[in-house]
């Protein structure tokens, strides 16, 4: 089985609902096993609840997790066009990982969250995805055989470099159904190519 993980930081339930449409998105992939895990909160919880931040029960990762996982979908809301802190403060205690490259030629990808179209969109996917590199990850993103790119019938989130929600200033808006579609498409994208390698890297192994 080729193990996938939707790792993602919510505030608000934006990244939740998208996470798990990615997950859903990998599960019509034969062969795959999918979890879905947050990163660790960091806010104190009297802000969290000053703010209206939701209540979120789904189990956490450490980082040491990611060596376990033939690929990982990373999302996160926007915040001034970078991932969420609590995300960055995530990989940056996955140090260990990077110096002994046990992430090296695993697939990522992104779905982000912003307040806007234009609030940081597109510089969080491009933003989260240097630091993936760094680690050694292959980049997957929201190709344009995904057809609910091109709609103009809506402002969308989404783009050729992950999948998207736009949430409004207030955050009332929920993921539409091109937004879900889009992170579906980008589950099964990132599963499929996550599949293909595995499997490839089992034929030269047993050659």
């Amino acid at each position: 089985m080729t193990r996938i993980l939707v790792l993602y930081y919510s505030s608000y339930g934006h990244v939740r609902t998208l996470a798990n449409a990615v997950a859903e998105g990998v599960r019509t992939v034969p062969g795959t096993h999918v979890e879905i895990r947050r990163v660790p909160e960091t806010v104190p919880e009297d802000v969290r609840a000053s703010a209206g931040f939701i209540e979120d029960d789904t189990a956490t990762a450490a980082p040491t997790d990611l060596a376990d996982y033939d690929a990982i979908l990373f999302g996160t809301p926007t915040r001034f066009g970078l991932m969420a802190g609590q995300m960055k403060q995530f990989l940056d205690q996955a140090g260990g990982l990077w110096a002994r490259n046990a992430l090296v030629g695993k697939v990522a990808g992104v779905f982000v969250s912003t307040g806007s179209q234009h609030g940081g969109h597109e510089a969080t996917m491009l933003s989260t995805q240097i630091a993936l590199q760094h680690f050694g990850m292959l980049i997957a993103g929201l190709p344009y055989s995904f057809a609910g790119q091109t709609s103009g019938e809506r402002i969308i989130g989404g783009a050729p470099y992950g999948a998207g929600t736009i949430a409004g200033a207030d955050g009332s808006f929920t993921p539409n159904a091109t937004e879900l579609a889009g992170a579906r498409f980008l589950g099964a994208h990132v599963a499929s190519i996550a599949t293909r390698l595995v499997a490839g890297a089992a034929r030269l192994q047993a050659a």
